[in-house]
């Protein structure tokens, strides 16, 4: 067996080859501290979720003090700026794990904070907030399990998580995988796109149906008060009033909306 390009043969034949340490193939974090990944599936989805959310926690008010509300997975904070615009007056703190995302965020929002959903979880005291936003990252995850565990627990009793993600069982998901082409969202590699409409890799790890998202969420401690649906901006735009009139069934929805409660 010829040694490896970038190895030196030993001069004595009974001493093993010897190589360099190899230099390690970029991993998860490496990909996500990229500036250039896209961390959003587009205002719409952002405005629905956040007009969701105001509804459920109602304006501050006589005898209504703010509520705290964590972005977890705040990423750049351009969707949590637009959240924080419609909750009336109440508090929107950004995390995220990645310190560039949030020195980008920082202009945006009143506060951030560095927070993990593995390796010791998130920094907040449990049952200390009202609500969580987690939009665009459970599709990401090795590990959602635990990461929906870390959210509950810092989740007040009662309160209010506001999760979305991708739907494999798109209405246009349904006709590819008929014609034997692989589902958008859906991805086999974190180099290039392979098999499936689009270019821009993004990291998806997980995707989830309507029925299996509700199913996931009960299963890790909250009740399902409602799945609501949301276009996708990388539509074309040829089928985007298809794409919007799809919302009025969650399942064939883009984006899957979930808005659930601590049990």
């Amino acid at each position: 067996m010829n040694p490896s390009p970038h190895c030196s043969a030993a001069t004595n034949p009974a001493e093993a080859t010897v190589c360099p340490p190899a230099t390690p193939a970029p991993g998860l974090r490496d990909f996500y501290e990229d500036p250039d990944v896209p961390v959003a599936s587009g205002e719409a989805r952002t405005l629905r979720q956040a007009r969701m959310l105001a509804a459920a926690l109602g304006p501050v008010g006589a005898g209504r003090p703010a509520a705290t509300v964590l972005d977890v997975g705040c990423g750049d904070g351009s969707a949590a700026a637009t959240a924080a615009r419609e909750l009336n007056g109440h508090r929107v703190v950004g995390v995220d794990w990645s310190q560039g995302a949030l020195l980008r965020a920082a202009p945006r929002l009143g506060q951030v904070v560095r927070g993990e959903l593995t390796d010791g979880g998130l920094p907040f005291a449990s049952g200390s907030a009202d609500a969580v936003i987690f939009s665009e990252v459970v599709e990401h995850l090795v590990d959602p399990d635990s990461a929906l565990d870390e959210l509950h627990r810092v989740l007040r009793p009662g309160g209010h998580l506001m999760l979305s993600t991708p739907n494999l069982a798109a209405w246009y998901n349904r006709g590819l995988l008929l014609a034997g082409v692989q589902p958008v969202f859906s991805e086999v590699s974190l180099r290039q796109i392979h098999g499936r409409p689009g270019s821009q890799v993004v990291g998806h790890l997980r995707l989830y149906t309507a029925r299996a998202l509700r199913e996931f969420v009960a299963a890790c401690g909250f009740e399902v008060v409602r799945v609501a649906g949301a276009p996708f901006h990388g539509v074309p735009r040829p089928l985007r009033t298809l794409d919007r009139l799809a919302c009025r069934v969650p399942s064939l929805a883009s984006i899957l909306l979930v808005h659930a409660r601590k049990v």
